[in-house]
């Protein structure tokens, strides 16, 4: 049987945990959180640190499971080995049809937007948009070693701006005396934002991702060992890094400043630092750690549907799971994904055209649905995992399950989520006629 090679290393592993997590979210949801923290800097930064630690303990709990669990992709392998292949299947489903397609269509936007800023275009983002979503597509399709090495490259090129802004906004900060402003007054232009739980709802985008570096488990060499480290590492350097860049632009503007500067936030505080040219640089590195992301999506979404067929389930699985011989890429599943997040994209794009009447915000939505599956895996480990000690089978699962129900209650609250609700229920719904395995194997198509 042909298979999938094991092409990728600790590195790729680890730039998929940390070039995912870090992209837009950090730059495009700063002034969202700060907005729902009702302007106040201390609530903000709590509720990145909340955000912050579940990710972190997510990823633990997760790198314990993986340990022991090396299959096809990663999540839906752990939730079929918890509650039998229907269930990992309704998983996969919803990975393939939902999470990673709608994820995948918010960064082509978000990359888009940043581009057409620094080109200096009032319009075009749509169509650049599409752009980079066939693009990168295609770069998955035809050259995943490519992709990979993109993936490794783009993270390392993304951590430069979150430095510069750290660094010298938190020096210039701590000597002008505008940090401890920050912290001391809020701003004025925002009464109250939805409080505490929302604010950490807006950070759980900037925190999502690192579950999608489980998708390449069966590409990554000695995966038992490799996938574990690259989660809870990758997962705690995010956090870290988080903290201090947030820290950096409360150092240069205050809290209505960026409140007003919206998504400009970080190229604003380069700006005054080192002028205009120094700002349109970090657009470009900004602009490139957007891309890093969504190639990282796309290498998840690349294979959501194969996934799926691999296991003999699905319509067309015989298709679906088809590798191709000169690529040794899931060309068929990728074909599928782009379809989806092309659907998606159009979805988002209806936001902004009023099609709904409120904002279904399909960048947060998605992600506290998948918190639902994490709280199933988490009983899962406490009632199987007897022989790890009591704070891998019992105290991390806890803290995790505890912060997946915050995450929830926020999105809860949020507007349209019954509508999306009714929607997913609707896409899942759609998986049960193909819920019957067939004899499949994974082929090479010449």
């Amino acid at each position: 049987m042909h298979g999938l090679q094991k092409k990728y290393g600790i590195w790729t592993a680890t730039a998929m945990v940390i070039g995912i997590v870090i992209g837009s979210g950090v730059f495009f949801k700063a002034d969202d959180v700060l907005a729902a923290s009702g302007g106040r800097l201390p609530i903000a930064l709590l509720a990145w640190l909340i955000g912050g630690a579940i990710m972190v303990v997510t990823a633990f709990v997760f790198s314990k499971i993986a340990t022991r669990i090396e299959k096809v992709n990663g999540v839906v392998d752990y939730f079929e080995e918890a509650y039998g292949w229907r269930a990992g299947y309704l998983v996969a489903w919803f990975m393939t049809f939902i999470y990673y397609p709608t994820l995948v269509a918010v960064l082509a936007w978000v990359s888009a937007n940043y581009t057409t800023g620094l080109l200096g275009l009032e319009h075009g983002v749509w169509l650049i948009a599409s752009i980079y979503l066939v693009f990168f597509f295609l770069l998955n399709c035809y050259s995943p070693i490519l992709a990979g090495r993109w993936q490794v490259s783009a993270t390392v090129i993304k951590l430069i701006p979150l430095g510069l802004v750290a660094v010298v906004g938190l020096v210039t900060g701590l000597l002008n005396g505008q940090t401890l402003s920050s912290f001391t007054n809020a701003a004025k232009t925002v009464s109250s934002g939805g409080g505490l739980a929302v604010a950490t709802l807006a950070t759980a985008f900037a925190y999502e991702g690192w579950i999608i570096a489980t998708s390449i488990n069966a590409e990554l060499k000695d995966a038992k060992r490799t996938l574990p480290k690259a989660l809870f590492f990758g997962s705690t350097a995010v956090v870290i890094i988080y903290m201090l860049y947030y820290l950096g632009i409360s150092g240069v503007l205050s809290n209505e400043q960026v409140l007003a500067a919206g998504n400009d936030a970080p190229v604003q505080v380069i700006s005054l630092i080192f002028g205009r040219m120094g700002g349109t640089l970090l657009t470009v590195f900004v602009i490139i750690s957007c891309l890093g992301t969504l190639n990282g999506l796309i290498m998840g979404a690349s294979r959501g549907m194969f996934a799926i067929a691999s296991r003999g389930l699905g319509p067309y699985a015989d298709f679906f799971a088809t590798i191709d011989p000169k690529t040794n890429s899931t060309k068929n599943s990728a074909i599928l994904g782009f379809i989806l997040s092309a659907f998606w994209l159009l979805v988002w794009y209806g936001n902004f055209a009023g099609w709904f009447g409120k904002f279904m915000d399909i960048s947060e939505l998605p992600i506290a649905f998948l918190y639902v599956i994490y709280i199933s895996l988490y009983v899962w480990v406490m009632k199987k995992f007897s022989e790890a000690g009591p704070i891998t089978r019992f105290g991390a699962p806890l803290f995790a399950g505890a912060g997946s129900l915050y995450i929830i209650w926020g999105a809860i609250q949020k507007d349209m989520f019954l509508h999306f609700f009714v929607l997913t229920l609707i896409i899942l719904s759609a998986s049960l006629p193909f819920m019957h395995r067939k004899k499949i194997r994974v082929h090479w198509h010449s």
